[in-house]
């Protein structure tokens, strides 16, 4: 630690602003940029702590991802490219949040407690999103990783699903893949190229899809990857980095407002997505003759793609267990379809892709999705030896082996790390060309129920407690049975609450048979909330 000791003393070491807390959430850091200074060599800081604490290389992104432009922010990233472990990041709110005087001391906290060896080494990946702030930011991440004796590798322009990547290729010895910007290109694009192959006469009409970059990092990279489709995939890009980043375009964009990105044209039936800032999210959408929008967003992902893992897995003859894993945000129409008609397991837990990942890696094979569109697929490391074996023995028959070959590709054009715009891209592409599908009838599969989401400001969100993976209230008093009075008004039904966990917002949902019926809920529940768990300001207003 001399060489930190020597910095603080140089006054090198960025100050916090007087009174700001901020905490570590789901998506790290995440303010207006002019705040993160600190942040961001503290965090070059506990990477390097983390790195000689698991004696494997740690990931640092700097991104605020679907947020304006003027914000930044940063997350960790774990040795097999997953989210930074629970109780580091109590240390990392802990670091933000001290004042300088304290830091050498609870760095030195951090070290006893998790008995860590000073003397080992320690190197931290670094990558950042394509906002002006992130260059400086980036640079600080990478002076509190030297000021420790840290080395760092600076992959400078990347996705934040790129970066998760490059930590899980490396710490795998290569295992999963190259820790390169081509070692990920031609590691996705050959595997859709040869689940493509098995597809007959595509024309350049079911080949072309338009894309929104949000203005942001994705774009960039989808440019640096499109030679490696050779044609096989042809790209229409719109918001490429020439207006905005996420204004009025983008996956949160295009979800909230349900609505296609401003200055795209976007032609009837033509198939089209949207990635988020940082290209960890997608969601897709068409017009149809009438010019009505539809939206397919994550649950619709989530079921296109374990309806095809499904009938690979049986026509493989390979019983593993499937399951899906949603949020309560899930429309109930896709919750029903996999129970009913598929006939898989659907888990539901918090809101959070942490909290999803988690569960997902208790099965077999498991596909997770929010609603929001950020999502992967997993396989276990023994589905994952039962299809390579069955890839390679020659007692196989044609149907069972020729599924087992499907199924490998399928797995080298996925990011297990983490959801990933780019990937489930691809993977969604090969599944619709290999069902000879057209987005009109994967969006036929089910049709979502009517749902509204509202906010209702309250004085302190930590009124409303939830159990039940958020899907019921246990505080305040009252307030679930007011919901469930509320609920039993409607046909087809569905509503709760949930705070927000970054501002004192209580978010609600609401679902019914009809769009006026799901608004009247949505309003009603609303009114509850504002009366019984301190809102605050103007009592919420009818939507009609």
């Amino acid at each position: 630690m001399a060489n930190f000791e020597e910095m603080s003393k140089q006054s090198c070491v960025p100050l916090k602003p007087p009174g700001l807390v901020l905490q570590y959430g789901t998506a790290g850091f995440r303010t207006n940029a002019s705040l993160l200074e600190h942040v961001m060599f503290r965090m070059g800081l506990l990477a390097t702590l983390r790195s000689k604490h698991t004696k494997a290389a740690i990931g640092v992104m700097v991104t605020a991802s679907h947020n304006p432009e003027e914000d930044n922010g940063v997350k960790l990233i774990d040795p097999m490219g997953e989210m930074l472990n629970p109780a580091w990041e109590v240390y990392a709110t802990q670091l933000a949040n001290a004042e300088l005087e304290q830091l050498l001391p609870l760095l030195e906290d951090i070290m006893k407690k998790e008995d860590i060896d000073r003397n080992l080494a320690a190197l931290v990946f670094v990558g950042r999103d394509t906002r002006s702030s992130s260059v400086s930011l980036a640079q600080l991440v990478i002076d509190g990783v030297s000021s420790v004796g840290g080395l760092y590798k600076d992959y400078g322009l990347v996705t934040t699903p790129q970066l998760h990547y490059m930590v899980c290729c490396h710490n795998t010895k290569g295992r999963y893949g190259e820790a390169t910007l081509e070692g990920y290109y031609s590691k996705l694009c050959q595997a859709f190229i040869e689940l493509t192959k098995n597809t007959h006469n595509r024309t350049d009409d079911q080949k072309h899809l338009t894309v929104d970059g949000a203005n942001g990092i994705g774009a960039l990279k989808l440019r640096e990857m499109e030679r490696h489709l050779k044609k096989e995939l042809q790209i229409s890009l719109f918001n490429e980095g020439q207006g905005k980043l996420n204004y009025e375009c983008g996956a949160d964009f295009v979800k909230v407002q349900q609505k296609p990105p401003t200055g795209m044209n976007v032609n009837s039936g033509e198939r089209c997505c949207s990635f988020d800032g940082d290209a960890d999210r997608i969601v897709y959408y068409y017009t149809d003759p009438d010019g009505r929008f539809h939206l397919l967003d994550g649950d619709k992902i989530a079921t296109l793609i374990s309806t095809f893992l499904k009938e690979l897995l049986t026509q493989a003859g390979l019983n593993l267990k499937i399951a899906v894993v949603q949020t309560a945000y899930a429309n109930g129409s896709s919750t029903r379809y996999l129970q009913d008609t598929m006939k898989v397991i659907v888990r539901c837990t918090k809101t959070g892709v942490k909290h999803l990942h988690h569960v997902a890696q208790e099965f077999d094979t498991s596909v997770y999705f929010e609603a929001n569109g950020h999502g992967t697929v997993l396989f276990s490391r023994a589905a994952e030896e039962k299809i390579r074996q069955l890839t390679e023995d020659v007692n196989t028959d044609d149907t069972r082996k020729q599924a087992a070959i499907l199924l490998q590709h399928t797995i080298n054009v996925i990011n297990q790390t983490v959801g990933d715009a780019i990937s489930d891209m691809l993977l969604i592409e090969a599944i619709l060309a290999l069902k000879g599908m057209t987005v009109q009838q994967w969006d036929a599969i089910y049709t979502d129920l009517p749902n509204r989401q509202l906010k209702v400001k309250v004085s302190d969100r930590r009124a409303i407690e939830t159990t039940d993976a958020e899907r019921r209230a246990v505080s305040p008093a009252g307030l679930q049975e007011a919901i469930d009075v509320l609920v039993a008004k409607y046909r087809s039904a569905r509503s709760f609450v949930r705070p927000s966990g970054t501002e004192d917002v209580v978010r609600v949902y609401a679902e019914a048979d009809t769009q006026e019926s799901a608004d009247s809920l949505a309003h009603e529940v609303s009114l509850a909330v504002y009366h019984l768990a301190g809102g605050v300001g103007e009592e919420p207003k009818p939507l009609h």
